[in-house]
């Protein structure tokens, strides 16, 4: 085993975390490499394979094992990573005191969707501040389509007192290019909103390593 440099360490106590190339980053969690090769050319080869971070992360076992000298331990490091990043996103919208960017929800909910096998559709519900009350998986569908009931989207904002909703859905295909049905779809849900007081704020549709935001094109 030839263990971790300190030089990531290093620059990331002198520079911060962000200074941190993603090689380094992903160094600091392997922590070791593989019999003739140190960690940090392990990480390298390893983005060069798979292109990024997130196509590293998103992998199967089936695609990892076929990396020369990564076994089962490497790929439960991997996957452990991106569900850490899952759940940190996931509580940090909640504690957060109001839902402070667009980044923030665009992130949390790539967290939450990239890599589904299925659509999923997904609805954050806030008070009038801004402030974030809940978030929840509403519907679930096949591949490419899932069916979504807007009066149940309304049902569960009067039960939280929501002042408005931001919803999404992913497209497992991998672009996130809004379907002919995605925006009619989202012109129900804003109509049947609207007769409660309900503001939709965006429409975010998460492809793989991309988005689309309803709000961002004018569309809402």
């Amino acid at each position: 085993m030839v263990f971790l440099p300190s030089l990531p360490r290093e620059k990331m106590m002198s520079s911060g975390i962000e200074s941190l190339t993603d090689v380094e980053l992903l160094a600091l969690f392997l922590r070791t490499g593989t019999q003739g090769k140190s960690v940090m050319t392990l990480s390298r080869d390893l983005l060069e394979h798979f292109g990024s971070l997130y196509g590293l992360l998103s992998a199967d076992y089936k695609d990892f094992a076929t990396v020369n000298g990564i076994g089962l331990a490497k790929y439960a490091q991997l996957k452990g990573i991106a569900e850490l990043a899952r759940r940190y996103y996931s509580v940090r919208l909640l504690e957060e005191t109001s839902l402070l960017s667009p980044e923030l929800t665009r992130e949390f909910l790539q967290s939450q969707l990239t890599g589904e096998e299925r659509e999923i559709f997904m609805a954050i519900f806030l008070d009038n501040q801004n402030r974030v009350l809940k978030h929840c998986r509403l519907f679930s569908g096949t591949i490419n389509q899932v069916e979504v009931h807007p009066r149940e989207i309304v049902r569960e904002a009067i039960k939280v007192n929501a002042a408005a909703v931001i919803l999404a859905h992913n497209h497992p295909s991998g672009s996130a290019e809004p379907s002919k049905a995605d925006r009619i779809i989202t012109e129900k849900v804003v109509k049947c909103c609207q007769f409660m007081d309900i503001r939709v704020l965006d429409h975010l549709v998460i492809g793989r390593g991309e988005y689309v935001s309803f709000a961002e094109r004018g569309w809402i």
